[in-house]
C-alpha cells in the first residue's frame, strides 16, 4: 500500500465520521512520526508533507553531509560520495533532503501504522461526541428511529449519531416505527466501555419543559417562568407558572386561545393531561392550586413537618385524589408539602371517624383508606368494592371485610 491509496482508503471514512480537516492532519502526522521514531529512534529530522487535495503524503528525512567513512549515525549523516550521487555540487557540512516512500518501511509497519490511524480516527469521533452531546443535556432534538429492542430504541440523529432511548425513558403509551421522527430530550450522556452512550427521555420533566418553551414564546422570551414541573407520564402533569410582567396572564398564554398552545404538547405527550396553575409563595394558596379542580374549605399547615391538612366537601374529595392518586401525588410534589384530605361534612352526625375501629381493622389498612381521601366510615362506605380497589392498593376481599365491619357499626 503506497501513500496515495492510504490517504485514499481514510477520504471517505473521514467524511463520514465528520473530522474536519485540520484534525485529520494533525492525526496522520501523528502518527506517521510514531512510525518514523519506531523505525530510526528520533523523527527531529524528518519533514512530513500532507496534501489532503492531491490525497498524498511525503516524508523527507534530513542528513547532514560529512566525509567519506565518517558516518556515525546514518539516520543523521550521509558520507559525501552518497550526497553526490543525490546531486553533483553537494558538500560537507550541508544538508541532503530525501525522500522516503511508505514502501521504504516495510509491510508490517504500514500495517501498524493503519490500524493506529484507525484507533486514533475512532477515539477523536468518541471525545467529540460525548463533549457534542455532554453540552447539550437538556436540550430537545428530533431523530429517527433506526433499530427497535425490547428494552430500548436506537435513534439516529442529523449526522448519523447513534442515541438511546430506553423502555424506562418512554411515555407507557408510546408506539414508534422503523424510519419515524420521534422528538425527546437528551438527559445524560455516559461512557460505557470507552464508547459515549447518549440517553434520551420523554418522560423527564426537562422534555415537557423544553415543549412548552417551543410552544410558548414568552417562556422562550424570559417573560414566563416555569418554577416547577411535575409529571406522572401519559397521565397527568402539573406546571407552576410565573411573569414578572404584571400584563401577562401566564396561565393563559401558556394555554393559547381555545387550548391551541398546549393541545400540541398534550398531543406529543400521549394525551397526557397538563394542569398549568399560577405560583405564589403563600403556601395555603399554592396548595389549593395544586389540588384543582378540587374546591377547599379550609387548609391546616405544619411548617416544621411539611404537613397539610386539607378540608373539603365530600364530594370533592374524588376531584382532589384523582384518577389514580395522580391529582394529590402530583400537588404534593409540586408544592413539597404532604397532603392529607378529610371531609368536612357538619351535618352528618351520624358518621364514626376511621381511628374508632383502630381494634377491628389493621392499622395500614387505615392508613391506605385515608390517603385516598376517605377518613370515616360513610366516605368509604359511599364507594364501591371495585372503585376503592381501583384507587387503593388493597384487595377486593379485604375491602368487602372492611365494609362490612363499617356496616355492622351503623345497624348497631
Amino acid at each position: 500500500m503506497n501513500t496515495e491509496q492510504l490517504i485514499e482508503s481514510f477520504a471517505e471514512f473521514k467524511e463520514f465520521k465528520n473530522i474536519d480537516r485540520v484534525t485529520m492532519m494533525t492525526i496522520l502526522e501523528d502518527v506517521f512520526r510514531g512510525m518514523i521514531v519506531r523505525k530510526y529512534g528520533t523523527d527531529e529530522n524528518f519533514d512530513i508533507i500532507i496534501n489532503p487535495d492531491k490525497g498524498d503524503i511525503e516524508i523527507w528525512r534530513n542528513r547532514l553531509i560529512v566525509e567519506n567513512g565518517e558516518v556515525e549515525d546514518e539516520n543523521l549523516e550521509v558520507s559525501l560520495n552518497d550526497a553526490l550521487k543525490v546531486e553533483p555540487d553537494y558538500e560537507v557540512g550541508e544538508e541532503v533532503a530525501e525522500e522516503l516512500k511508505l514502501e521504504d518501511f516495510g509491510r508490517r509497519a504500514v500495517l501498524s501504522l493503519r490500524q493506529n490511524l484507525v484507533a486514533r480516527v475512532h477515539d477523536r469521533e468518541k471525545d467529540s461526541l460525548y463533549k457534542l452531546y455532554k453540552d447539550r443535556v437538556g436540550e430537545i432534538l428530533t431523530g429517527e428511529v433506526y433499530q427497535i429492542w425490547k428494552k430500548e430504541i436506537l435513534i439516529l440523529d442529523d449526522e448519523g449519531n447513534e442515541l438511546i432511548l430506553p423502555k424506562s425513558e418512554q411515555i407507557p403509551t408510546d408506539y414508534f416505527k422503523k424510519g419515524e421522527a420521534v422528538r425527546a430530550v437528551i438527559k445524560k450522556v455516559d461512557m460505557r466501555n470507552n464508547n459515549p452512550v447518549i440517553i434520551l427521555s420523554r418522560t423527564a420533566p426537562a422534555f415537557l419543559e423544553r415543549l412548552f418553551e417551543l410552544e410558548v414564546p414568552e417562556i422562550f422570551d424570559g417573560l414566563i417562568t416555569i418554577k416547577n414541573i411535575v409529571r406522572e407520564p401519559g397521565e397527568r402533569a402539573k406546571v407552576a407558572v410565573e411573569s414578572y410582567d404584571d400584563r401577562i396572564d401566564p396561565v393563559g398564554a401558556c394555554v393559547g386561545m381555545k387550548g391551541s398552545r398546549i393541545h400540541g404538547i398534550v398531543r406529543e405527550l400521549r394525551n397526557e393531561n397538563i394542569d398549568v396553575i399560577n405560583f405564589t409563595n403563600n403556601p395555603s394558596l399554592y396548595i389549593t392550586r395544586a389540588l384543582s379542580p378540587a374546591k377547599i374549605v379550609t387548609i391546616e399547615i405544619e411548617e416544621e413537618t411539611k404537613k397539610a391538612n386539607v378540608f373539603m366537601k365530600q364530594d370533592q374529595v374524588s376531584k382532589a385524589i384523582g384518577k389514580g392518586g395522580y391529582n394529590i401525588k402530583l400537588a404534593s410534589k409540586l408544592t413539597g408539602y404532604d397532603i392529607d384530605v378529610y371531609r368536612d361534612d357538619p351535618e352528618d352526625e351520624e358518621d364514626v371517624n376511621l381511628e374508632e375501629f383502630a381494634d377491628e381493622i389493621d392499622s395500614w389498612i387505615l392508613d391506605e383508606l385515608k390517603n385516598i381521601g376517605c377518613d370515616t366510615a360513610r366516605s368509604v362506605l359511599q364507594l364501591s368494592v371495585a372503585d376503592l380497589a381501583k384507587r387503593s392498593d388493597l384487595e377486593e376481599e379485604t375491602i368487602v371485610k372492611v365494609r362490612s365491619i363499617l356496616n355492622a357499626e351503623f345497624e348497631r
